[in-house]
């Protein structure tokens, strides 16, 4: 059965109820026999013999809700005056906004923060563009670009739509690592144009991130912004996907003593997370990998729906030349890692891979294969849920990596520094605490971001990408 995130439904009622007895225990009776949780119960207010109140409610579902919502109207003596769905509240008039740092009461706040005194300051800025970083917001912010066209277990669904996905990373951004984050959404599928666009807004930012778009397109805007770019350019979906699965690779073979270097891993999912990971790994030390996609095992040679980028990759992996679907190619792998499609496996699949098999299903919401059924055959399971144990989420990646690249100004992210990242983050487990189902730490552990900033700056001042060594900011 599948498992669903209560926090992912909840609707609030405003009730009139008639101010008898035993009026709100049927309420909150109905309300139980319909599965659903009550949050709170709050009077908001008086009417004619009657108690408002708001009750929120968490559900599993869209049809519980209904059934929430049908149980309750069939009750004799109270008024449903309105049903909203907690998380449509939430995202009123957007998630995110822009506060000024400076009062602005006086004519002299006035001046300085505006004409004449501004004057002084881009005047300042045009002689030595270096010192943007210094006397604008460009220091601390950066872009969150996005076509639409692959966001996470939606798909192609437009900029417009995009849109509250990209406010919500924008949250992220500064809950977890102190960096201002805005979202550019561009009305374009046109990878020239989504360049052109890029570079146009770059002198207003520190870093860009490129955010849900689909391959391979974004293999050539990525390349080509960080050539033609002198900030940092990070294709989240790529490479903090990757840069949280090495972390948690790192430790669950600890689990199982295993080393990158010994392991059979097999990949199923060749977009955007899955050529990254791909190479981290190799580079990381994994010498076999055999990647798959809906055509079956990649080896070099194949001629069914291949790209530039899959040929590339295909000289890369898989030296076996095996061939044939997942569910064959999975045969005695040590490792499974799934960046595709909902029910790509079953558990007698996960059977037949080896001893002590580590498996992270990752589609998102549905994965692979549930836990459930892997935790049947595989000794470490991991998903990218957050209800169950060992989520693997970019959270864990994205805001202290970029906390560090901006503490030092740095050129680019290059591969010393998403390695450092990934190194910083299995270390956020501490060795006694580490088994099956801790390989990876919790997303609320400030200490990781922390660690993953600090590693990142050393990693780009050794890799000679920083343009300095300390830029004192504090999460």
């Amino acid at each position: 059965m599948m498992k669903t995130s209560k926090l992912r439904y909840g609707i609030m009622i405003r009730l009139e109820i008639t101010n008898k007895p035993g009026m709100l225990g049927r309420v909150t009776s109905a309300i139980g026999k319909a599965g659903g949780d009550i949050g709170s119960i709050d009077i908001v207010g008086f009417k004619d013999g009657c108690i408002i109140r708001d009750v929120t409610i968490t559900a599993a579902d869209h049809e519980m809700e209904q059934r929430i919502i049908a149980n309750v109207g069939k009750i004799n003596g109270l008024r449903i005056v309105n049903v909203a769905d907690r998380t449509f509240m939430a995202h009123q008039g957007g998630k995110i906004e822009i506060r000024s740092k400076l009062p602005l009461k006086t004519r002299a706040d006035l001046s300085m923060a505006y004409t004449p005194g501004v004057a002084r300051v881009s005047t300042a800025i045009h002689e030595n563009p270096e010192r943007a970083y210094e006397l604008t917001i460009k220091k601390n912010t950066i872009a969150i670009v996005t076509d639409g066209t692959a966001v996470l277990g939606l798909g192609d669904i437009g900029p417009r739509a995009a849109m509250p996905v990209m406010e919500g990373k924008a949250m992220l951004f500064k809950a977890f690592g102190g960096v201002d984050a805005f979202p550019i959404c561009l009305d374009t599928k046109d990878p020239e144009d989504i360049i052109k666009a890029v570079k146009w807004i770059s002198p207003g930012f520190g870093g860009i991130n490129l955010e849900d778009i689909s391959a391979p397109r974004c293999f050539e805007i990525e390349t080509r912004l960080k050539r033609e770019l002198d900030i940092p350019v990070f294709h989240d979906d790529q490479h903090g996907t990757a840069v949280v699965i090495l972390a948690g690779l790192i430790n669950a073979l600890k689990i199982v003593d295993k080393r990158l270097e010994e392991i059979t891993l097999v990949v199923n999912g060749l977009g955007a997370a899955g050529m990254a990971t791909i190479r981290l790994l190799l580079s990381s030390g994994v010498r076999k990998i055999i990647g798959c996609d809906r055509s079956g095992a990649l080896y070099l040679g194949r001629k069914e729906n291949m790209n530039p980028v899959k040929e590339e990759i295909a000289t890369l992996t898989n030296p076996d030349r095996i061939k044939g679907p997942l569910v064959k190619v999975i045969k005695g792998a040590d490792v499974f890692l799934g960046v595709s499609q909902p029910d790509a496996l079953q558990a007698k699949d996960i059977r037949k891979m080896a001893k002590d098999a580590i498996v992270f299903a990752m589609a998102n919401p549905i994965p692979e294969i549930m836990p459930e059924e892997a935790q049947k055959y595989a000794r470490v399971v991991a998903t990218g849920r957050s209800d169950y144990h060992n989520q693997i989420n970019n959270v864990l990646c994205f805001p202290g990596l970029f906390r560090g690249v901006l503490d030092c100004r740095a050129r680019d992210i290059n591969h010393d520094m998403l390695l450092a990242a990934a190194h910083a983050i299995a270390s956020g487990v501490n060795p006694s605490e580490l088994r099956e189902d801790y390989i990876i730490p919790s997303i609320f552990d400030r200490q990781v971001q922390e660690k993953v900033a600090r590693a990142v700056r050393e990693a780009a001042v050794q890799s000679n990408v920083a343009r300095q060594e300390h830029q004192f900011f504090t999460l």
